[in-house]
């Protein structure tokens, strides 16, 4: 039986409802398909009973994504029956070479990969019908964005030309394509101008922007600048001056050429921190992981950096149990903790990937001791995060305020990515003219620290 359209009622405009699961890259995705909705003139629906169809966008990384992806989908199916499903596991296939999604939802109306706007777009059009007449007015100039109104994030590149073995984005997102530099400033021009306080530059491998294109120049305010990540964070920052804003840098990989943004980070715009994605130390575990830097050089760059800007907090992620890895490499990585003193860790027990060459490597560590490797190391961390944070009670911080309510309000450091870091508890002060408001900055003097947190009343 083929499937029946749903045609909204004459006058109304088609309603999309839209799910976005995984990480920030996966996000601008979907803010990207929102906007070109809102532009051909649809409307976004608040519940699946109001949509006309719903677009879920997935993640495919790890097991645990890959089943909330579909089970998102599942809901949606249920609760809509029209469901159009893009993102990473779109272009994942199990080891029989099928397609992921159709063999567990045969029901879904389209599937597409990520980071494919047209191909959504030509399925929206396909099973609703877009309205007579686009809709242009309507579309904000920094388009529509799924995060608060004073941060957003700025996708720099898509893909990546790394091939670590337990990865399987490039196979996904293919390899690295650079955006045009001058896009990039018209669009954080765009957001700042739009009341964003704090831009977030994302990509799978942030140092290697403009390496496909060999650096070419582009244009901006009448003058060139290189498709480099130097010259653009130099531009992002003084642009970001020019609004009170700041600029934070996400998995940054520690080439040489990081060296020349530390001494950006001094003038209260490109922000002190550095989200850098190691995964691991020792130098025979970076090997089968086939990752681009070695744990030796990792530690003498830190160390160099926090030597340049002390205020400078690292962010990382490390897997636990990777294959092969021994109790001694293992020591090795906590060891390599101790003396880098990370601000920010995540870690994860290494979790096999469909697809990813690391299946392949011998001496599989088992579950219950990846596990508790990582939990050894998380124990770690929260002495050392607890350390550092307790250093700055005492001391005056500037914060982007997230939240307000009755007896506190929440924000951000420097130090705290939203989502992923800790946040300060402030106080509410009951004087005058220390009002706290969403989305903007507030300094504060931090009075207390946990492993995660620190608390603060207003200056």
């Amino acid at each position: 039986m083929s499937e029946l359209r749903r045609i909204p009622l004459p006058g109304a405009a088609p309603k999309v409802g839209f799910v976005s699961l995984g990480c920030p890259k996966a996000l601008v995705d979907s803010e990207q398909i929102l906007t070109q909705l809102r532009a051909e003139g649809y409307e976004t629906a608040k519940s699946y009973e109001g949509a006309d169809l719903v677009i879920v966008n997935t993640c495919g990384f790890i097991d645990a994504a890959v089943q909330e992806s579909l089970d998102a989908i599942g809901e949606a199916l249920a609760e809509n029956g029209r469901v159009i499903v893009t993102g990473c596991l779109g272009a994942k296939k199990d080891a029989a070479g099928d397609d992921i999604i159709m063999k567990v939802h045969p029901k879904v109306l389209a599937v597409t990969g990520p980071h494919a706007l047209g191909e959504v777009m030509d399925s929206v059009h396909l099973h609703l019908p877009k309205p007579h007449e686009p809709f242009f007015d309507l579309v904000p100039s920094q388009g529509i964005k799924l995060t608060p109104k004073h941060y957003a994030y700025l996708k720099i590149s898509e893909g990546c030309n790394h091939r670590c073995s337990f990865c399987i984005i490039p196979s996904m997102r293919g390899d690295l394509v650079s955006r045009p530099i001058a896009d990039l400033m018209m669009e954080a021009e765009n957001l700042f101008k739009a009341g964003v306080k704090e831009l977030l530059v994302i990509s799978q491998d942030t140092s290697a922007y403009g390496v496909d294109v060999k650096f070419r120049s582009g244009f901006w305010n009448g003058r060139p600048v290189k498709t480099h990540m130097t010259q653009l964070v130099e531009a992002l920052g003084q642009l970001a001056a020019q609004f009170g804003a700041w600029v934070r840098l996400h998995y940054v990989y520690p080439y040489p050429h990081v060296d020349q943004i530390i001494p950006m980070m001094g003038g209260g715009s490109v922000l002190p921190y550095l989200d850098i994605p190691m995964q691991h130390a020792h130098p025979d575990v970076l090997k089968r992981m086939k990752r681009p830097a070695s744990g030796e050089k990792n530690l003498d760059r830190i160390q160099a950096w926090r030597a340049m800007n002390p205020d400078l907090t690292i962010r990382s992620t490390f897997i636990a149990g990777f294959p092969g890895e021994t109790e001694a490499e293992f020591e090795y990585l906590l060891d390599f903790l101790k003396e880098a003193q990370i601000d920010r860790l995540g870690c994860f027990a290494y979790s096999p990937v469909e697809g990813a060459t690391a299946n392949l490597l011998d001496n599989p560590v088992p579950a219950e001791v990846r596990e508790e490797r990582r939990g050894r190391v998380m124990l770690l961390q929260e002495e050392i995060s607890a350390k550092r944070l307790q250093a700055k009670v005492g001391k005056i911080m500037r914060v982007l305020v997230d939240e307000v309510g009755g007896k506190e309000a929440i924000g951000r450091s420097w130090a705290d990515a939203p989502e992923i870091d800790g946040v300060v508890h402030i106080k509410r002060s009951l004087v005058p003219g220390k009002k706290l408001t969403v989305g903007e900055f507030a300094d504060v003097t931090i009075t207390a620290a946990d492993a995660h947190d620190l608390w603060a009343s207003v200056v």
